[in-house]
């Protein structure tokens, strides 16, 4: 015979209560399912997540200073005492400084002419609202331009380029994207760049070659 009591005749509580009564066993087990997955999250947040950022953020400082030193070789592999950005990545998979490192060793394999490397390193780097986003993008043209892929290339400088209160990337990569468009025969968009360097950045270091680049286009204003 069913256990299960009828809810006729009772009123709002008593019917929770009622439900309750004929299906607690599985409403307690939804309960303890959630109890514990909220658990497991906290647990692997503070026991996991926290103690492997800051083991990261200790490693990478070594790796910091050999890329500040120009030091590219050790910066990217280490010394045999204190890890490389590339140890760094493998061993702090999923941490903020594993993602900073794959941003660094992208820069070292560019300086060291391993093209393929620093796109792939550069590329596996979350740089969105980061202040190497726009460096990202243009170490990735750079990387590109050597590779002779000047329409990604062009694609990565404007989008180092797009930010007008920029005083130091925006004028860098503006010269850049310049050359690569005169690279690609477009000569109107190359001249647009440089105008963009004389008008609005005229104090930056890339205003002094601006005057002379664009009278080789044909620009004498």
């Amino acid at each position: 015979m069913s256990t299960t009591q009828s809810t006729e005749g009772l009123d709002a509580l008593e019917k929770i209560a009622v439900t309750y009564e004929n299906k607690k066993n599985t409403i307690n087990t939804i309960i303890l399912v959630v109890v514990l997955a909220v658990g497991g999250f906290f647990a692997y947040k503070y026991l996991v997540v926290a103690p492997n950022e800051e083991k990261a953020g200790i490693a990478i400082m070594a790796a910091e200073q050999f890329y500040a030193m120009d030091s590219i070789s050790r910066a990217l592999n280490g010394d045999g005492q204190n890890a490389g950005f590339l140890k760094i990545i493998k061993k702090y998979d999923g941490t903020a400084s594993a993602n900073i490192a794959h941003y660094y060793a992208g820069s070292c394999y560019l300086k060291m002419g391993d093209y393929k490397s620093a796109i792939k390193h550069l590329g596996e780097f979350n740089a969105h609202g980061s202040l190497f986003e726009k460096a990202k993008s243009g170490l990735l043209g750079d990387a590109y331009m050597e590779t002779n892929n000047v329409k990604k290339a062009i694609e990565q400088y404007k989008d180092a380029t797009n930010d007008p209160d920029d005083n130091i990337y925006t004028p860098l990569y503006l010269q850049h994207l310049a050359v690569a468009y005169e690279k690609s025969n477009q000569t109107e968009e190359a001249k647009k760049a440089y105008i963009r360097i004389r008008d609005e950045f005229p104090r930056s270091f890339q205003s002094r070659e601006v005057e002379k680049s664009l009278a080789q286009l044909g620009v004498l204003e």
